[in-house]
């Protein structure tokens, strides 16, 4: 289990754990292992270390990584022949807006398609629920101090966010299958709706009025954004984010419904227990 000790990581192990399933965490990091309260020994290794990592992963049966999917190549190198692969990618990867993070998940992807090995790249949408995610909760303190929530476009781009519950189960349902060939499958929300909605949905959860949403062009709202971060204690956008709002992130989770066996759950019950676990 690479990257055992991140919030997707730790959650899939946390599961592994209370399931008794047999599980050996590779990190970097002990100390932040240890924070977890799992008990198991992890093997420590740099993902830039063909030879640690080679080490940390000799007999294993089947290779997780929840690590950044640009380090997909170094993982397949280093994994045991045959042993199949489940690794976490991002729709990151089908955003227009090109960036590192994009770039890697897509090249993670193509090693991994073009290796032959069995097993997958899970791509989930926007990830809230997870102990230490800051995604909605970031949102929530924002739009409590603002009595307008400017939106590029009103907010009309689809977003589709899944539950960290979610993830871990395609990640178990994943290694539970037997892949005949590599494969990418999109896990993801049950459907999509828009983002001034979602926006509204986590403002209800938390137990406040949503503000109301004035559409502005995303210039002024980038320049708006630089201003935000000279600003002590206001939670932070950047501009990244800003630019992703203006494209739809809307997928069929047909696929992943076949494959991966299982139906994903609604925002409402989702934002429920993000706020409820505060």
């Amino acid at each position: 289990m690479i990257g055992a000790s991140g919030r997707s990581g730790a959650a899939l192990c946390a599961s592994l754990a209370s399931r008794r399933l047999p599980f050996r965490p590779v990190v970097r990091d002990a100390t932040r292992w240890s924070a977890t309260g799992l008990p198991e020994e992890p093997r420590i290794a740099e993902l830039g270390d063909p030879s640690a990592l080679r080490k940390a992963l000799a007999g294993a049966g089947s290779v997780v990584s929840c690590a950044h999917a640009r380090h997909a190549p170094a993982i397949l190198a280093a994994a045991p022949e045959g042993a199949p692969v489940v690794l976490l990618g991002s729709t990151r990867r089908f955003s227009k807006w090109r960036d590192e993070h994009g770039d890697g998940v897509r090249q993670g992807e193509a090693a991994l398609l073009a290796s032959g090995r069995p097993g997958v790249i899970l791509h989930p949408t926007m990830i809230y629920g997870a102990e230490g995610e800051d995604n909605v909760q970031r949102l929530a303190a924002l739009l409590r101090r603002l009595p307008l929530a400017p939106l590029p476009g009103g907010g009309r781009a689809l977003v589709q966010p899944i539950h960290q519950s979610d993830v871990t189960r395609a990640v178990m349902a994943a290694l539970g299958r037997e892949w005949a060939e590599p494969q990418a499958v999109v896990i993801a929300g049950p459907q999509p709706l828009r983002y001034a909605d979602f926006l509204r949905a986590v403002c209800r959860a938390a137990g406040f009025r949503p503000p109301p949403v004035v559409p502005l062009p995303l210039p002024p709202l980038l320049a708006a954004a630089a201003l935000l971060r000279m600003v002590p204690h206001l939670p932070r956008i950047r501009a990244a984010e800003l630019r992703r709002l203006t494209e739809d992130k809307a997928f069929d989770t047909g696929p992943m419904r076949k494959l991966l066996g299982f139906e994903p759950m609604g925002l409402e019950e989702g934002l429920a227990l993000t706020f409820a676990a505060r």
